[in-house]
């Protein structure tokens, strides 16, 4: 991981006040010609709110940022703003890596095809070639632990199976920037502790890794950088990851946030 004093001047990823807004309202329900209607009479209503507000931060290559934060803290938006499915309503995001991210585990795949049909349609949508996947096809399905499974319909896997293909094949795909949405949450324990094992491989080779996870043990263990959102607000950025993670579990406890002013609300550096 890097060190404090030795991180590049130019960071790999960072963004600037960045501010995501989503607006709601009853359109699919209501149709075209009614939307037209309640528009002119000023009838049709939307709701807005900002799932992620004014997020600042930067990191380097090599290093593993965990993000931690209840649900509904902003986390799985602020993702896909990264990674470039979303973009954001206010603020930037400076990306200077190719960007693999596991966000939806299920999303990419056919349940009606096989797994080892889904195994080259997930290769190919991520851009890799036929000649690459057919050197690399076995050793995706033996760390999956899916050799008994890869004739039969993807439909039929357990949400575990599904995620260990997911995180098998992301695993090979040697990115700048590796981003998880509690994917090594998912299976049992013996797949969770050999991909940590993976993912500390991936990270010792340089990669940058976002890491957004429930378990503060994973959390404390992997990652160097540590972002906390709460309902949207970033409530710290920093390098202190136990100490941060310390004060999350009071809060988790306590049901209190930091007060204004005190260390855990200065900007991010």
């Amino acid at each position: 991981m890097a060190e404090k004093n030795k991180q590049p001047k130019a960071p790999i990823l960072s963004l600037s006040n960045v501010s995501i807004r989503y607006v709601t309202g009853d359109f699919k329900e209501i149709g075209v010609k009614e939307f037209f209607l309640r528009k002119i009479t000023g009838k049709y209503q939307t709701t807005e709110f900002w799932a992620d507000k004014n997020i600042t931060f930067a990191i380097y290559p090599g290093d593993m940022l965990g993000i931690i934060g209840g649900n509904g803290a902003g986390k799985s938006t602020l993702l896909k703003a990264i990674s470039g499915i979303m973009v954001p309503t206010e603020g930037s995001v400076n990306c200077k890596g190719r960007i693999a991210a596991l966000l939806e585990l299920g999303s990419g795949f056919d349940g009606d095809l096989t797994v080892k049909e889904n195994t080259y349609l997930r290769g190919a949508l991520l851009g890799y070639t036929k000649k690459f996947m057919d050197e690399t096809y076995d050793d995706i399905i033996e760390f999956a632990e899916l050799r008994d499974f890869e004739d039969r319909p993807f439909k039929y896997l357990s949400s575990g199976m599904k995620s260990r293909l997911a995180f098998s094949i992301a695993s090979l795909v040697d990115p700048d920037i590796l981003i998880l949405d509690e994917v090594l949450s998912v299976g049992d324990g013996s797949f969770r502790k050999k991909s940590e094992k993976k993912m500390k491989s991936i990270i010792s080779g340089g990669a940058t890794t976002i890491l957004v996870s429930h378990s503060l043990r994973q959390v404390r263990a992997m990652c160097n950088k540590i972002l906390w959102l709460d309902h949207g607000e970033q409530i710290v950025f920093g390098d202190d990851v136990k100490k941060i993670c310390d004060a999350y579990e009071k809060y988790v406890n306590d049901k209190v946030l930091p007060k204004k002013g005190s260390v855990w609300n200065k900007p991010a550096q």
